[in-house]
């Protein structure tokens, strides 16, 4: 087995996993902020543009269900290493073949190799997290996933401002593509090679490996799933107001559309602040009660935007939701990976249940907002938020994670199960 990763290794083995959220934010960003631009390259309708974000979301879906099996063979050194260079030449495609070529099926295909990179690069990337936060013995989960949203804010000014100049997606993407590529290999070199966490990276000599069987195993297991339940409502919270916020907004209120992009930029400025906060919350009260109170935060919130009109009343229930669905999904990440031999499986398994709320979600409360109106829409996200909630006490503390960093009560409560 191999030796603990010592503190001098600690400092940058915690950067890089910091780095490679954010480089993961750009590239991320990057594909979203140019799509007005991809569409009108190719010419297309909004059916056929919907047919490549389908590509995109086919090819996350095999990435995640293949990445517990993938990071069991290479390691998540090489595994990130392979993803993000993956994504990245994959960007470069989308752009070229969007604006040089004017191809449609170069386009799919890129997306459909981005969406698989993506895909296992997120489970490897948390799994280095998780190793990080049982090294350090503190839940410093949401600070990564803050860092991720801050590479978005990044990546998105730059197409921003490169948009505004004129430059073509080609270039772009292309030059994007290269310099991420390069920043990839200089982080992944941070990442600890000799001295990982038991099961959270093979590359050590003497590493435990899981079975096939094992790795398959994890969707049998009630602590996995209900952790995935916690993940999936709260990624709905968070999906529903990224893809409708503005729109039920305008349609709902009768806002302008200068208003609805306000209401989305106050949630996602609660968003990021919840996960910056968070880790000493969850230094403070640990897992179970977080979840639990930020579950029902956001669905207060929530219910308030639903129901109530008045512009500061409803601003004030846009940033309660924002903040109270900041942290489920990196709560559960970290509560997947409690056992290390089975991080990368259980992660695995937890992001894709998240993910399907991410992918299903959009087009099932856009279906019911046809029918009944985007804000009626949008009680069924509550409805998942509570279920959450019920779900919170599968992420109670064990093993490593509890003799780390929980506090108080909750530390006792996880020694005592």
């Amino acid at each position: 087995m191999s030796t603990p990763t010592t503190t001098p290794r600690l400092a940058p083995w915690r950067f890089a996993v910091f780095a490679i959220f954010a480089l993961c934010g750009v590239t991320t960003a990057t594909w979203v902020a140019r799509t007005p631009a991809i569409r009108d390259a190719l010419d297309v309708r909004t059916d056929q543009f919907g047919v490549l974000i389908f590509g995109m979301a086919a090819g996350s879906i095999i990435g995640l269900l293949g990445s517990s099996h993938i990071i069991a063979r290479f390691g998540t050194r090489r595994v990130i290493l392979g993803g993000l260079t993956a994504t990245s030449l994959a960007l470069a495609g989308i752009g070229i073949g969007a604006e040089t070529f004017g191809s449609y099926a170069l386009v799919l295909a890129s997306l459909v190799v981005f969406g698989a990179g993506a895909g296992i690069t997120d489970v490897a990337m948390n799994v280095e997290g998780a190793g990080v936060e049982q090294a350090q013995g503190r839940a410093i989960m949401p600070w990564f996933h803050a860092s991720w949203s801050i590479g978005t804010v990044v990546g998105a000014a730059i197409a921003a401002g490169v948009a505004d100049l004129g430059v073509g997606v080609d270039w772009h993407a292309g030059v994007t593509g290269l310099v991420l590529i390069g920043l990839t290999v200089a982080v992944v070199r941070l990442l600890p090679r000799d001295e990982a966490l038991p099961g959270l990276d093979d590359d050590g000599p003497g590493s435990e490996r899981t079975t096939w069987r094992e790795r398959l195993s994890i969707w049998r297991e009630p602590r996995i799933l209900f952790i995935g339940l916690i993940v999936l409502g709260m990624a709905f919270a968070e999906g529903s107001a990224n893809d409708w916020l503005a729109l039920a907004v305008v349609d709902g209120r009768g806002a302008d559309e200068a208003t609805g992009a306000l209401a989305f930029g106050i949630f996602a400025a609660a968003m990021t602040t919840g996960r910056i906060a968070g880790v000493w919350v969850l230094d403070r009260f640990g897992r179970v009660p977080v979840l639990r109170g930020s579950a029902v935060l956001a669905a207060v919130g929530l219910a308030v935007v639903i129901t109530v009109e008045q512009p500061v009343i409803a601003a004030l229930g846009i940033f309660a939701w924002g903040l109270g669905s900041s942290l489920g999904f990196p709560v559960g990440m970290s509560a997947a990976a409690d056992d290390p031999r089975r991080a990368a499986a259980s992660v695995a398994a937890v992001a894709t249940v998240g993910y399907f709320a991410f992918l299903v979600g959009p087009p099932v409360i856009g279906f019911l907002g046809e029918q009944i109106g985007l804000l009626n829409a949008l009680w069924v996200v509550l409805v998942l938020i509570l279920v959450a909630a019920l779900a919170s006490g599968a992420a109670r503390e064990r093993g490593a994670a509890a003799r780390g960093g929980a506090a108080g009560d909750v530390a006792a409560e996880a020694r005592a199960d």
